[in-house]
């Protein structure tokens, strides 16, 4: 409860740790949740390094627990709690145990047709996919969850919409999103959604180069130590500081991000740590910090930031004065967020791209509103070859609705049969994911 009230809630302390420590001892075999429980106690009473070792010591027991047995996952996702072991692997920076604990649960929500969990598995799921780069995926499956909590009553999950919409880098839509969220976050005294749109305004301006518009959203997101989504505002917060000349916030965040970066010790959060430090130093200490940036981070899945390694260090190169250099990083950085969909850096890449001297056209945005969300999910899980019985198991509609969805998909799309849907899709990718 006091991770979900956050900011919100006591200032002072963390009572629902000390209690949790001070509960009785559960018998052996201890379960994923108990370790769970004992490892998030230990975060909150004796700080994030303290509680590394036996938060990692849980997710292990998760990830083994998701081969042999359905009940843990889905009795921990019953409880719609924010530190389910998925948002727990982001935490520590662990992209492994995120993507297959989140991938598990996903195949066990569908599996039991647990329609009030489904949404959250899915919810999970994206947030990787966002992550990776994948933002078609995480677009199908956000829309998937809002059908299925739009069918079955219950509110929208914003979560994961939030983080897509401020990496897509459209500020009218991606600022309106942030602002009912923010509304609908504090009505429910959810504390933890305000450090999210913080967050996710960090990452929109850094990613229109407004720094500090990004460093307010930076500031306010790091006013609280909120479960997945602190240690990525530091990330963002030093970016932010470095680029506005506010290097004393930025070199006070860095200490932060470092000790939490060392203790994680994945290739993810080093990676980051490299990329983050560089901003701050000069010469030969940041190249060197670039180039190990850009190593650790290619061997994780964390694709958006490994493409954000190659633009700050492109953009470096540049003002060097190493032209040469800076082109070849700058363009890997272009075509990855235009592949990925990510506007607002692409064209920071772009613009970098064109002060090197190189003459680089502007991707043209067609419009996204082609098909309703309901007709990309028909369409999607038609192209796959579902049958029309089949997506209405999965959307939780008639045959006969999913049929009227494809017929008006045909119509938009110009094609007659399913045939042609995977062309025809492929076609509208960077338009309708």
């Amino acid at each position: 409860a006091e991770i979900f009230v956050g900011r919100l809630g006591v200032r002072d302390g963390v009572p629902g740790a000390e209690a949790a420590r001070g509960a009785p001892r559960e018998p052996a075999p201890r379960r994923a949740t108990d370790l769970l429980l004992d490892g998030l106690a230990t975060r909150f009473a004796d700080g994030y390094a303290a509680g590394v070792a036996p938060l990692k010591q849980a997710l292990h027991s998760f990830c083994e627990q998701a081969g042999r047995s359905k009940d843990g996952i889905i009795r921990w996702l019953w409880t719609m709690c924010p530190v389910a072991p998925e948002p727990m692997a982001a935490d520590l920076w662990d992209d492994e145990s995120w993507h297959e604990l989140a991938a598990h649960a996903v195949r066990l929500a569908r599996d039991a047709g647990a329609l009030a969990t489904l949404p959250i598995a899915l919810s999970y799921r994206a947030a990787v996919h966002v992550h990776s780069g994948e933002f078609a995926a995480a677009s199908a499956m956000i829309q998937e969850a809002d059908a299925i909590t739009e069918a079955i009553g219950n509110a929208p999950l914003r979560y994961t919409a939030l983080t897509l919409a401020a990496w897509r880098g459209e500020e009218g839509p991606a600022m309106r999103l942030i602002a009912s969220s923010v509304k609908e976050a504090t009505a429910r005294g959810e504390g933890r959604a305000l450090g999210l749109a913080g967050y996710a305004t960090a990452v929109l301006y850094n990613g229109l180069g407004r720094y500090h518009a990004a460093l307010t959203g930076a500031r306010q997101a790091c006013d609280h130590d909120d479960v997945g989504f602190f240690g990525w505002s530091l990330v963002e917060l030093i970016e932010a500081g470095a680029r506005c000349g506010a290097h004393d916030v930025a070199a006070a965040a860095l200490r932060q991000l470092e000790e939490r970066a060392r203790a994680a010790g994945t290739d993810w959060a080093l990676g980051v740590l490299a990329r983050s430090s560089a901003l701050l130093e000069d010469g030969r200490a940041a190249n060197a910090l670039y180039r190990e940036a850009l190593a650790r981070l290619a061997r994780c899945r964390i694709a958006v930031h490994l493409a954000r390694a190659h633009l700050v260090y492109g953009e470096w190169l540049r003002r060097e004065n190493r032209r040469v250099d800076a082109r070849a990083q700058l363009r890997i950085a272009y075509e990855m967020f235009t592949r990925f969909g990510a506007e607002a850096f692409a064209e920071r890449a772009r613009a970098e791209l064109s002060a090197t001297g190189e003459t680089v056209r502007k991707r043209v945005v067609e419009s996204r509103d082609v098909l309703t969300a309901q007709e990309a999910l028909v369409a999607r899980l038609a192209a796959q070859g579902r049958t029309n019985p089949e997506i209405g198991a999965q959307l939780f509609i008639s045959p006969r609705t999913a049929e009227y969805h494809l017929r008006k998909v045909f119509t938009k799309l110009g094609i007659t049969s399913r045939r042609s849907l995977r062309d025809a899709l492929r076609d509208l990718a960077p338009a309708s994911s």
